[in-house]
């Protein structure tokens, strides 16, 4: 009688979980959501620079999972360039170095005490990358 007791305590508890997250768990969001919310047209600007840095780390624009940035060195400051989440970047087949000359337009903001710029499109030469579209929706598919 015990195994059948815990087996249906075990299917019980199951049952009970999954009944608890449909109803109050998280709702899947897709990974532009918040960059599209923190994006505005009206602080959009570009800037030109020397990328010196290559970063992945946790990030609001990214739904707070590890986003690709860049350190851009500009003839007014650095920078922090969010580009999009590190796992849409490593299925693209651009990159970006240290050392890139890039332009970079985009929606200018303050986070985490650091100047950044939401990255809509980069230029790097005569190529020319798309990010987001105007509203600061990703353009980007992992693939």
């Amino acid at each position: 009688m015990k195994p059948f007791s815990l087996l249906l305590g075990s299917i019980l508890s199951v049952a009970v979980i999954a009944v608890l997250l449909l109803t109050f768990g998280v709702k899947p969001r897709g990974p532009t959501e918040q960059g599209t919310a923190l994006y505005n047209v009206a602080t959009e600007t570009t800037v030109k620079g020397v990328v010196r840095a290559v970063e992945d780390f946790t990030c609001p624009v990214s739904e707070a999972e590890i986003g690709r940035h860049l350190l851009l060195q500009t003839a007014s400051g650095r920078f922090q360039i969010h580009l999009a989440p590190a796992r849409v970047m490593r299925s693209q087949k651009f990159s970006f170095s240290p050392d890139d000359q890039i332009e970079v337009a985009g929606s200018k903001l303050s986070l985490q005490g650091q100047e950044s710029i939401i990255a809509r499109d980069i230029t790097r030469g005569n190529e020319s990358f798309f990010i987001r579209d105007r509203a600061g929706k990703l353009l980007l598919i992992q693939q």
